[in-house]
């Protein structure tokens, strides 16, 4: 299943509206739009119109991940998601699960410190080792994946797989902060440069 952006920041607002603020859920296009719009809780922060959305509704439906239904409302037409934890998908989720692929879907990348402290109105997480279980099982299940720790980062972020292949990641390099580890890097580099020379004039080269 791989998804666009805009189809991504769909299903995302859609699981996260219907936990949220259940009363209101279905959404309509114009509720559906605000969410996507939203400037909190966003990454990156959208400007879609409303024709934008209804192009991705319309693939979502092709897909059967979005329903739609007039009768829902009377005469508005009203958005349900289809995607997981439905009669009408294979995939089925646990609460803390669903908030996870929730907020990869609206914020990208995460490390599991950033998903605990979001997710406060999705899914009980009692601490971080919480959110790395369920990490370890989504991944189990091939729908995340753990990305390179970033220079300077104590955690690890994660990505879901609903979209492009994650962007290779730069190989984690010393970090200048501390001159310690740098210095004995550079010790150990030295020391190998010696060792060289001395195997190079035993051979004469």
């Amino acid at each position: 299943m791989k998804l666009t952006t805009i189809e991504q920041r769909l299903i995302g607002c859609l699981l996260e509206k219907e936990t949220t603020t259940p009363d209101q859920y279905p959404l309509s296009l114009n509720a559906l739009t605000n969410a996507c719009n939203q400037k909190s809780n966003r990454e990156p922060v959208l400007s879609l119109t409303e024709a934008d959305v209804l192009d991705g509704l319309e693939q979502l439906k092709t897909q059967r991940l979005v329903m739609s239904d007039e009768a829902l409302s009377g005469r508005v037409t009203k958005y349900t998601h289809r995607f997981c934890n439905t009669e009408f998908s294979s995939l089925q989720l646990d609460e803390q699960q669903r908030a996870i692929i929730c907020l990869l879907l609206l914020r990208g990348p995460q490390t599991p410190g950033e998903l605990r402290t979001r997710s406060g109105r999705l899914a009980e997480f009692g601490n971080v080792s919480d959110v790395e279980a369920a990490l370890n099982k989504l991944q189990e299940q091939e729908l995340v994946i753990k990305l390179e720790r970033e220079p300077g980062k104590r955690e690890s972020r994660y990505q879901h797989l609903f979209g492009d292949a994650p962007t290779a990641q730069a190989t984690p390099q010393a970090d200048i902060n501390h001159p310690n580890e740098l210095n004995s890097l550079l010790e150990e580099i030295n020391q190998l440069k010696a060792e060289l020379k001395v195997i190079k004039q035993h051979l004469g080269l």
